[in-house]
């Protein structure tokens, strides 16, 4: 993988970065009945782009610690975990650049 105009210098290794999120049981139930309907849910909406936030954010995190200047080869998945909880994980190789 390569960043436009910057070189990879060196691989910091892989980073990764977790949310696991509790569901509302109001915001659930409304959500059925909009998605029986065929509407989108915006609660459903909201929490999966919350939960990608907290992963990416942590995934940079973790790949400051290590001293890297990007993360590259991002990948972020979605998972349930059990019938109220959303977890979504985040990883990617964290890397130094040549300076410009």
């Amino acid at each position: 993988m390569e960043i436009p105009g910057r070189q990879v210098l060196e691989s910091k290794g892989v980073v990764f970065g977790e949310a696991i999120l509790g569901a509302n049981i109001f915001r659930d139930l409304l959500a059925g009945v909009r998605d029986i309907v065929g509407g989108r849910s915006g609660a459903y909406e909201s929490k999966l782009r919350e939960g990608r936030n907290v992963a990416l954010a942590e995934m940079i995190q973790e790949a400051k610690l290590l001293g890297a200047d990007a993360v590259i080869g991002i990948d972020v998945d979605y998972e349930t975990v059990g019938q109220a909880m959303l977890m979504v994980c985040a990883s990617g190789t964290a890397v130094t650049l040549r300076k410009p």
